[in-house]
């Protein structure tokens, strides 16, 4: 076939394999190392294998070693390296020149095409190479355009060529909808829109009319062959219908909301009815491997675009969807395999994102489709341990339908009144039904998977309010009857502790069912007399919580606890507050049952069972956790905290807030370290309620902090004594954490101000002491730094201390004192290892320079006086700060995120009020830096590269302004720029450092998906205005990759960019080239749209 190219690249080989005998190994070592890297059991053995194979494909002679291993390896595991090699060959960053890939691209169509027969998983590997090659060289030379002809030689030959054609279709297909991040998002999609225009839609109709004359010998169909091959085409047409047709890269994870954008010049193949058919007759013709593939393109075909079609047209597509629908659900047998069912599941909710539900009643066969529908919902139900993950695609069917009903103005039935609250029935009696066998036999309790649970409650909610008093009138039945069987079964003489958790089991599904329905009022459709059935539901839950907490201590039950928390929180969203008129009929049943007359009784049935909860379940972490962000979701609004405070439970824990009365605020060994997280939540909230009517009574506060204040004491004998470490650091964290809660709740300045002469200087050193001593532990150094962190924090202008104060000053002391002993302690651990470096040390680093970067933005301390003086504190922080950023390497600063969200905007404010320190820096540490500033600039978090644009723009204007004072030849003027001196002689022994840096702006203004596009033209204009040589030959280097027609129209863009632009920084001039880089990116995205590249990787600034 391409027999040349072959040729060649023997030759190539031949004459460098006289070379290279000596430096690598043998064939057969190398097939020995493949055997050790692929089926290896020996972690040294596959190591060194690893590591000879990595240099191979370093090496220049990687390409002539992958043909040796192809042409004479007798494994396929010496293949398949020859493969892998290749795909990393042909995928670097810098291409190898169009000749050798196109060679590489033609002898492995060669070589598959003369070995059919090799193992499956080598064909995929080589299958993926030509992918590779062919999307990268897409816009580089027509053959790689050509690739259908190639492949239809293939689907002349046998059965095995044919599948290899289908398979590299399929693979580039899914390779050209892939978005490498590593390169140019703009020159992703420019290839995959001209594969789309050019070739997708063939390839289509080409799967498409294979597998008609497939279906066409239903004979053949049953062999092995012809199974591969139809499933090949069905993944291949999957690929084609997954296609990013309009470069929006949605989310895998939004599959549900999913519209398929079909382009219009495809029309043809939707409205020929064959084209459904085709794939419903697939369905039923395949076995259940491959059929459900089949599924899997009709779930794509439901979702089309509603725009391809005309209203006629539409409703003719939509009647072969419902009619294949009606097909399969009157011959069910193939959904009892897992697969299918799931796909079918997958295509009935698609059938409703993308139609409404007045197109869905005007169809011939709707009454009986949404009586099979409604039936097979209720089986599915019914039968919950089968593909549980796929009632979630059910629910969301029936739940849209039900919400569109107030909008359906079609005068045909629904007939949802009738199906509707048969689905929630099923959903209620098949999870009622399901305690017992779980119980018994020890299955996986649906209820523990509270995520996909809350899932499923939202949608049901939903479908309930459709005749919600059927609805109402079935739970108020079930809950009593469980509910006297559950009592009886407390006051009988033979106790069965199986038979209780059972009924209890089902307690807890009807409590998240009756907080489900009452959550999901909505006011707009909700009458008096669904109030009113709230109403009913809640009494009872009201009556299970008294039962349940008469119990306690003795006996109790987390998931029904649960269950009472999630009613608690929805009953609270509906009913409590400034959401609703206290009128509501609600509370007239409640009223004459419980005595509840308004939401005011009802906030103190809340805080009854918080207290209650936190005093009983204290060793239950699930339950307290539960339980305290209920009292902090109650805590926020003053409105609520004003009601709140005049409770007495509320009373009662703001005075007695100690492990005597809440169990969970010890410290005992029982408890795992992480479980005293939940504490700062607890203070955050007990600390609103306290702020309520505190005011400026210091006794009143000092009272609220005697318990800390005894725990403080304790910790300070301790420290002054030989001591248990391990109780001492117990009590540290918890302390930690209590306060970390406090000082986050206190938002004023009195408020906080009497928090800081409570912990200054008195318990602070032992904070101190305490990071100190324990620095290689995390668990103990990361609540304190936290604290730290939150203590520096001037949130709401709360650390505006008052003029003759010295607080600022000395606070800012503290904090870096302990942010220097973590900083030099933490470093003398030396090299750790991969899984530990961010626990032990990158995690503190980044608490630390966020807490730096609050006090050095925090506006209560003047920097000047430290130096004035002789004060060392903010010298030594700042230096600790170089310390620590220097043993932190550039791909770690990027990689973890929390580390990257603290060091880049830290950076961002050295540079905006602290220039004289970055000056002062060696220069190795300031290469450091702008390589950091560098490689944050392309980073996908806008938080990042924006910190990093403010941060060039600051260091790029400072430069300016000294290079301006230079120009002046007055005395003072060079006085004053003497302290920039330093940084101007740096910048002149680096020029590329910038010029680098304006390379990447300019690249990602013109490829780029720019999100932040103002924080990118603030520090070009400097950039520009001091490197405009280097700026010159990037804009002639640009024009001259283009083709002639375009280079005018390119430069005049360039032009517009400048016009009107001075040789100054000030505001209105930034301003002016901003709006000018605004029409500049514009135009330059016209002109370069249609471009061809002649050169690999010319239109590429970075090249």
């Amino acid at each position: 076939m391409l027999d040349v190219c072959t040729q060649r690249l023997v030759a190539k080989r031949i004459d460098v394999q006289m070379e290279i005998s000596e430096e690598w190994p043998t064939l057969a070592e190398l097939e020995v190392l493949c055997k050790h890297l692929y089926e290896g059991t020996d972690l040294a053995q596959r190591m060194q294998a690893e590591k000879v194979l990595l240099d191979l494909i370093d090496s220049p002679e990687c390409l002539s070693q992958c043909q040796l291993l192809l042409e004479q390896g007798t494994t396929s595991y010496a293949q398949l390296l020859a493969a892998t090699c290749l795909s990393k060959l042909v995928s670097r960053a810098s291409p190898l020149p169009i000749q050798q890939r196109i060679d590489i691209r033609n002898y492995i169509l060669n070589y598959v095409a003369s070995r059919p027969k090799l193992a499956p998983f080598v064909i995929q590997a080589l299958v993926q190479v030509i992918a590779k090659i062919t999307k990268l060289g897409w816009l580089d030379h027509l053959i790689f355009r050509d690739i259908i002809a190639d492949v239809k030689k293939f689907l002349q030959g046998t059965v095995d060529h044919c599948i290899i054609g289908v398979m590299i279709l399929s693979e580039l297909t899914q390779e050209m909808n892939l978005v490498d991040y590593s390169r140019p998002s703009a020159k992703h999609r420019k290839i995959a829109t001209s594969f789309r225009d050019t070739s997708l839609k063939d390839i289509l109709m080409l799967a498409c009319s294979l597998l008609k004359e497939l279906l066409a010998k239903p004979l053949t169909l049953q062999e092995q062959p012809q199974q591969n091959l139809a499933m090949q085409l069905l993944k291949l047409v999957l690929h084609c219908l997954n296609f990013d047709f309009i470069g929006n890269s949605a989310d895998e994870s939004a599959d549900d909301l999913c519209t398929v954008q079909i382009p219009t010049n495809w029309r043809t193949i939707f409205l020929e009815p064959e084209t459904l058919d085709l794939f419903f007759d697939l369905y039923h013709s395949l076995p259940p491997m491959l059929s459900q593939l089949a599924l899997s393109c009709l779930v794509q075909f439901a979702s089309t675009r509603r725009s391809l079609f005309s209203n006629p047209e539409r409703a003719k597509y939509l009647g072969n969807l419902i009619k294949g629908v009606k097909q399969i659900l009157e011959n069910p047998q193939g959904l009892s395999d897992p697969g299918n069912y799931h796909e079918f599941c997958r295509f009935l909710a698609r059938l409703k994102t993308n139609y409404q539900l007045g197109d869905l009643v005007m169809m011939e066969d709707y009454p009986e489709v949404i009586q099979l529908i409604a039936n097979f919902t209720i089986t599915s139900l019914q039968h919950w341990e089968f593909a549980p993950n796929s009632v979630h695609y059910l629910l969301t069917l029936w739940q849209r339908m039900v919400a569109s009903v107030p909008f359906v103005k079609t005068p045909e039935p629904h007939l949802l009144d009738t199906y509707a609250p048969e689905i929630t029935k099923a959903y209620i009696t098949s999870r009622l039904e399901c305690v017992p066998v779980v119980i018994r036999d020890g299955l996986e309790d649906p209820l523990d998977d509270t995520a996909t649970v809350f899932q499923q409650l939202e949608q049901l909610c939903t479908v309930s309010r459709c005749e919600y008093e059927k609805t109402c009138t079935l739970l108020v039945q079930l809950f009593d009857q469980n509910a006297q069987n559950y009592q009886k079964l407390l006051h009988s003489s033979s106790r069965n502790p199986l038979e209780i958790t059972v009924q209890e089991g089902r307690l807890a599904w009807l409590v998240y069912f009756v907080g489900t329905f009452v959550g999901g009022r909505l006011t707009y459709t909700s009458t008096d007399e669904h109030d009113a059935m709230d109403g009913e539901l809640s009494c009872r839950v009201f009556q299970l919580i008294s039962l349940m907490d008469a119990q306690l201590p003795q006996s109790s039950n987390e998931k029904v606890e649960l269950a009472i928390l999630w009613f608690l929180d929805q009953f609270r969203k509906t009913y409590v507050g400034d959401q609703l008129q206290h009128t509501s009929k609600v509370y007239a049943r409640m009223s004459e049952v419980l005595g509840i007359t308004d939401d005011n009784h009802v906030l103190e049935t809340f805080m009854t069972k918080i207290v209650t909860n936190l005093k009983f379940w204290g060793r239950c972490e699930p339950v307290i956790s539960r339980t305290l962000q209920f009292l902090n979701d109650l805590s926020v609004g003053y409105p609520l905290l004003k009601r709140l405070v005049k409770i007495e439970a509320v009373k009662f824990m703001l005075q007695n807030h100690t492990s005597k009365h809440f169990p969970f605020l010890g410290i005992s060994d029982n408890y795992n370290l992480s479980d005293l997280r939940c504490r700062t939540v607890f203070y955050t909230a007990l600390t609103r309620l306290l702020m309520v009517d505190l005011g400026e009574d210091e006794d009143e506060f000092e009272n609220f902090m005697l318990p800390l204040t005894v725990s403080f004491q304790s910790v300070t004998q301790m420290f002054n004594s030989s001591f248990e470490q391990e109780e001492a650091k117990r009590m540290l964290i918890g302390l930690a954490r209590d306060l970390r809660g406090i000082a986050f709740a206190l938002n004023t300045k009195t408020s906080y101000t009497m928090l800081f002469d409570w912990i200054y200087p008195a318990y602070i050193s032992v904070l101190q002491r305490a990071v100190e001593l324990w620095y290689r532990e995390p668990e103990c150094t990361t609540p304190i730094l936290k604290l730290m962190a939150e203590f520096v924090q001037n949130r709401s202008q709360r650390l505006n201390f008052d003029v003759s104060s010295p607080n600022g000053i000395l606070l800012f002391r503290e904090a870096s004192k302990m942010i220097c002993t973590y900083g030099n302690q933490i470093l003398s651990l030396g090299t750790l290892s991969k899984d530990q470096v961010y626990p032990l040390k990158l995690k503190g680093i980044s608490i630390c320079y966020s807490a730096l970067k609050s006090a050095l933005c925090g506006n209560y301390v003047s920097f000047g006086v430290f130096k004035l003086y002789g004060d060392n504190h903010f010298d030594n922080v700042l230096q600790a700060f170089v310390k620590m950023l220097l043993s932190v390497s550039h791909s770690d600063l990027l990689q973890y995120r929390k580390l990257s969200q603290s060091y880049y905007p830290l950076l961002e404010c050295l540079t905006q009020d602290h220039m004289t320190f970055v000056t002062s820096l060696e220069p190795h540490v300031l290469i450091y830096i702008l390589t950091s500033i560098s490689e944050g600039l392309t980073a996908v978090d806008t938080i990042v590269s924006s910190s990093c644009c403010a941060s060039l723009d600051y260091i790029v204007t400072y430069l300016f302004k000294q290079l301006a004072k230079e120009g002046r030849k007055t005395l003072r003027s060079r006085e004053v720029s003497q302290d920039g001196q330093r940084l101007l002689h740096f910048m002149q022994q680096n020029p590329e450092v910038l010029q680098q840096m304006m390379s990447i702006l300019m690249n990602t203004i013109i490829f780029e998906d720019c999100r932040n596009q103002w924080s990118v033209s603030r520090p070009l204009l400097g950039l520009i205005l001091l490197n405009e040589k280097h700026f010159s030959e990037l804009r002639a280097t640009l024009i001259a990759s283009q083709p002639d027609n375009k280079r005018e129209v390119l430069d005049q863009c360039f032009r517009n960019l400048m016009e009107g632009v001075e040789q100054n920084l000030l505001v209105k001039n930034r301003d002016r080239f901003t709006q000018n880089m605004s029409v500049f990116r514009r135009d330059m995205a016209e002109a370069l749209r249609s471009e061809v590249a002649l050169e690999p990787g010319s239109s590429d600034m970075m090249s």
